[in-house]
């Protein structure tokens, strides 16, 4: 987490109050500069299964002006994972420092998990404030999990590898989940309150740049990318956010970046796109 002062005490005693405690959890502060470390510290006297820790020092990302370009939030998780010995755990989440979880999220998750061995990855959807003071639901797939709060099985986790220090990271996870065997899942009931709108963290625009350039890593192909600039571009600001969209993918493929590089997992999202095209084409005809 960083710069979540204003968020960062509800935060700490959701995670506090849920009814089913998790058996740790390992904070970090990555260089805020307003007082959420210190907020930190005080629910760390309060809460017996927090520990608070403060990132380490990373000159690449200390000057970029977007920093989740940098993923810096993957590396920071994996950070925090490196602290403990993943064979004590049966699961491991990432929560980001300005989601709110209801009472009995980890519960109500857990028992799913256990219900359904195939389920891997697994997570709830987000509301978030509006301009007029109303709460709007973020919508996705359903078989996406939010970055902010994904919680995998142990044995998905060991299955995929754990999670790439990479830009789309969080696309890249549930395509080798599913590719393993698993199933990906974000229950519309298991409602969590994000305090801080998606992309707003480094602007709007640039946040749907950052997307096109996750698309392009990810291998998803110009046909679908196009087609989804249009669903983009409703969002606010209304157009500009479908070009941005459009423009990030461009530039990653002008630029050559480094994509996902695994000959099945290329294969495996093609398919995954052309049967989600199909399914949505059939859909719009019945």
């Amino acid at each position: 987490m960083r710069n979540e002062a204003r968020h960062i005490e509800r935060v700490a005693q959701a995670v506090a109050a849920q009814e089913l405690a998790p058996a740790r959890w390992i904070a970090i502060d990555d260089g805020s500069t307003d007082e959420t470390l210190r907020l930190l510290r005080e629910q760390e006297h309060e809460i017996p299964f927090l520990t608070v820790l403060q990132a380490p020092a990373n000159a690449a990302a200390a000057g970029a002006r977007d920093r989740l370009a940098q993923a810096v939030e993957v590396r920071n998780f994996n950070c925090a994972l490196a602290q403990v010995d993943l064979s004590e755990y049966t699961h491991v989440m990432k929560l980001d420092g300005d989601i709110e979880l209801p009472a009995q999220y980890l519960r109500v998750l857990f028992e799913r998990f256990a219900r359904d061995p195939r389920l891997g990855l697994a997570g709830g959807v987000l509301v978030e404030p509006r301009q007029d003071g109303e709460m709007r639901r973020i919508k996705i797939p359903d078989y996406h999990v939010h970055g902010a709060l994904k919680c995998y099985s142990r044995a998905c986790w060991e299955a995929i590898g754990g999670v790439r220090e990479c830009l789309g990271w969080d696309t890249i996870d549930e395509t080798y989940a599913r590719m393993r065997g698993f199933s990906t899942r974000s229950f519309p009931d298991l409602v969590s309150v994000h305090h801080r709108p998606v992309a707003s963290a480094d602007g709007a625009l640039r946040g749907h740049a950052r997307h096109g350039e996750c698309a392009y890593i990810a291998h998803y192909d110009p046909f679908w990318v196009t087609l989804r600039s249009l669903k983009v571009a409703r969002r606010a600001p209304a157009g500009l956010s479908g070009a941005a969209f459009l423009y990030g993918y461009a530039r990653a493929a002008a630029r050559r970046v480094e994509r996902v590089p695994d000959v099945e997992y290329r294969r495996f999202t093609r398919r995954e796109l052309r049967r989600r095209m199909l399914g949505a084409h059939l859909g719009q005809a019945g």
